[in-house]
């Protein structure tokens, strides 16, 4: 059977992966961004570039969007040029940003109205994890839909994981970021002390990364503190907006997450120090301005 034409909205450091992962599978495929200056090798690499999302998504049965927040995501699917406007009925239309459930089911409804199947399929890794195809899944919709996209999460993760009805993987996105940005914002607070304790910091980093505290993310920030290389791989900003998104959420059913909130802090004083391009990992290197800032709340 022939391969069906994909489009990719968004070549971030994430849509750049998987656009390349789809070429790599002979995928027929176009390209939209908004800075045209990233499209330039795709053309090169045997992909069509589309000058708007629209064009783009009149030209494939598939068209993934992976854009930075839900004003981007509105912007891409509902502009002026928007890809909903030219995507024919039947298509299979896939957010896979980090948004909130609030606008995925706005356009959800949105695209129903255009007769198209839609998914929120969210993922987890980073940038090495999108150009290896390693990603993994998180998916709200029905399970035609995701039976459908089967063949094109295969080529772009490891793992699709059926979380149930529209939205529910955008909220899971955020419960899965906001514990990442916990332990991460932990670990800034940890160092903090091992510093003004005088202790070894190498020696600190190894007993935690060793030990209970060792996780994924502790040992991500821990290899990052050690190195000193804050090239982003998702950058701090983008973990701030979620971790405020988690807040939104949470606040609309009448949850406080306190962890979180402490979180955001620190991630937003890190922003205003001058880290918000780098790595998330990058939170370590906050200040002790963080502190005055929770003292007058």
């Amino acid at each position: 059977m022939s391969k069906p034409n994909v489009a990719i909205l968004g070549l971030g450091i994430m849509g750049t992966g998987m656009a390349r992962r789809l070429l790599s599978a002979s995928f027929p495929l176009t390209v939209y961004n908004r800075n045209r200056e990233k499209t330039a090798p795709f053309l090169s690499e045997g992909a069509v570039v589309a000058p708007t999302p629209r064009e783009a998504a009149s030209r494939s049965q598939i068209v993934i969007s992976m854009v930075a927040n839900d004003d981007a995501s509105r912007d891409v699917w509902l502009g002026e040029q928007g890809a909903l406007a030219g995507s024919a009925a039947g298509s299979l239309l896939i957010e896979c940003s980090t948004l909130t459930a609030n606008w995925i089911h706005e356009l959800a409804s949105k695209a129903a109205e255009h007769h198209c199947q839609f998914l929120d399929a969210p993922v987890t890794g980073t940038k090495p994890h999108a150009a290896s195809g390693e990603l993994t899944f998180l998916v709200g919709g029905s399970t035609a839909d995701v039976a459908a996209a089967q063949p094109i999460f295969s080529v772009l993760g490891r793992e699709t994981i059926h979380l149930g009805p529209t939205g529910s993987g955008v909220l899971m996105k955020l419960v899965n970021n906001f514990v990442c940005g916990v332990q991460a914002a932990s670990l800034a607070e940890a160092l903090r002390f091992i510093e003004a304790s005088d202790l070894d910091r190498a020696k600190a980093l190894s007993v935690l990364t060793g030990g209970a505290p060792g996780s994924g993310i502790v040992k991500r920030v821990a290899d990052r503190v050690a190195s000193n290389d804050y090239t982003p791989n998702f950058a701090l900003r983008w973990m701030a907006k979620d971790l405020s998104y988690a807040l939104q959420e949470a606040s609309a059913r009448r949850l406080a997450l306190k962890t979180v909130t402490a979180a955001y802090s620190i991630f937003e004083t890190a922003i205003d120090e001058g880290y918000g391009d780098e790595d998330f990992s990058a939170v370590s290197r906050f200040s002790s301005r963080h502190n005055s800032k929770l003292g007058k709340k």
